[in-house]
């Protein structure tokens, strides 16, 4: 690496790129075709986008770190030799993502994850339910066509798009919190008796699990299982160092540009889905009826409608809706705009957001330094893809967790406002657990329940 520009390179040279089409394949056949990704995306309404090697990498630390990777992905993508008939959809992407907090420290359970950190694969499969697509690139002095269509050859030999099907879960052997559920009270009672006092309006607070798995984690096997049991999400993987892989499947989008147009939203309020089709409509009554949920939600919504001031214009609120997952369900309020600016700039003014932070943001962000006894790492921050126009898609890595051979830990948060009651938070903390944990347990596994002990 070029340490003094942060970019991964062999020098200054331009970007090949060449795009040919493949057989039509599924995301798991691809997986356990061309072995391990740096880094897996699939959206709703987007093609999946499934990235091998790099051919540039661009990493960034501190308060600068948005505008930096921009920076350096601009030099990658300055002088691109791409034929202009290539198809689109198959464009070279960055992909990768961001620690919630800007003075991360890549240590502990996150080494190896930096402040920011993007890939520009080397191989990059994308697929869409049209076809599926191929393309190589390559970045440097050493970069050439005949170079990039040897790889190409070279995929081609190894491809082979057979459906293949996930193993067993490997069961859960053991779990420890990161927070037992008396400290967890404490916390709560601290922040609402901070929010009482005028210092806060909202804060959110997380919690972690450490879980042994009976197997090494199967990244195929996980994201066949989220794909089947939340297709509507945004499931994620990145695997910026050997031996450790961040995924999930997150329901938040935190912004998405696409030419001019700019969509985002408010997802904020959290009940659980019941257990007959009277207690679900029940509970989702109780989730639009309640002053607490819709103060929760309406703190969000405005504030990104602030935070878009001076980024986008004729920003304009959809209507409020239920957004139904398995095991939860949101509130939800589509806000969209327009915008001249980079996605990646987007990205930057809306993290984080009241549902993940709280507000005001700085005090919040203080509150949460000073109480959560674990490190966020990526969780809870913006994940996604941009390409060389400034077009892309960021998530919220939301029910997500951090997977090292057999052990994975899963994170949690809820929402802290005034009239916050521990126990139900700790329910609801419960709940967004609920997505990782079934991708693992097997029946008659020992997992934390509601209740939750004092570990």
């Amino acid at each position: 690496m070029d340490q003094r520009e942060g970019v991964a390179r062999a020098d200054t040279a331009g970007l090949v790129s060449r795009t040919v089409r493949l057989p039509d394949a599924s995301l798991s056949g691809l997986l356990r075709t061309l072995g391990k990704p740096n880094a897996v995306w699939t959206a709703p309404g987007e093609p999946t986008v499934t990235g091998y090697g790099a051919a540039a990498q661009v990493t960034a630390d501190g308060p600068a770190r948005f505008a930096t990777v921009r920076e350096r992905a601009g030099a990658v993508f300055e002088s691109v030799d791409r034929p202009a008939d290539a198809p689109v959809v198959a464009r070279p992407r960055f992909l990768g993502g961001f620690a919630f907090h800007d003075g991360h420290s890549a240590t502990a359970h996150w080494a190896g994850f930096p402040t920011a950190t993007f890939v520009l694969p080397h191989v990059q499969v994308v697929t869409t339910p049209e076809a599926t697509w191929l393309t190589v690139n390559a970045y440097g002095e050493r970069a050439s066509v005949e170079r990039v269509e040897e790889t190409i050859a070279s995929v081609r030999e190894r491809f082979d798009p057979e459906e293949h099907a996930a193993g067993p879960p490997p069961g859960v052997v053991s779990t420890a919190r990161t927070t037992g559920r008396a400290e967890w009270r404490r916390q709560v009672e601290a922040a609402t008796a901070r929010i009482r006092a005028g210092d806060l309006e909202k804060v959110v607070l997380a919690q972690a699990l450490d879980v042994t798995l009976d197997a090494p984690f199967s990244l195929p096997d996980a994201l066949e299982r989220l794909g089947e049991t939340y297709p509507d999400c945004f499931r994620f993987a990145f695997r910026p160092t050997d031996g450790a892989t961040f995924f999930g499947a997150s329901p938040e989008r935190l912004v998405t540009r696409d030419g001019r147009e700019l969509r985002t939203g408010a997802l904020a309020a959290t009940v659980g889905r019941g257990e007959t089709p009277d207690d679900d409509q029940q509970l989702e009554a109780d989730l639009r009826s309640s002053a607490k949920y819709r103060h929760e939600h309406e703190v969000v919504a405005e504030r990104i409608r602030e935070q878009l001031q001076g980024v986008a214009s004729n920003v304009a609120t959809g209507e409020r809706s239920v957004r139904k997952l398995a095991t939860v369900q949101h509130l939800f309020t589509p806000i969209t705009g327009e915008t001249d600016e980079h996605v990646l700039s987007l990205a930057e003014a809306l993290h984080p957001t009241p549902a993940v932070g709280g507000l005001p943001p700085d005090a919040a962000l203080d509150v949460i330094r000073e109480t959560e006894t674990f490190d966020r790492g990526w969780y809870a921050a913006p994940v996604g893809w941009f390409d060389g126009a400034g077009d892309g898609t960021f998530a919220v890595a939301l029910r997500s967790a951090l997977a090292r051979g057999e052990h994975v830990r899963p994170f949690a948060g809820a929402g802290i406002v005034a009239d916050s009651d521990p126990d139900a938070e700790w329910a609801e903390v419960q709940l967004k657990y609920r997505p990782i944990l079934d991708v693992f347990e097997r029946t008659g596994d020992a997992t934390p329940d509601a209740g939750g002990g004092d570990r």
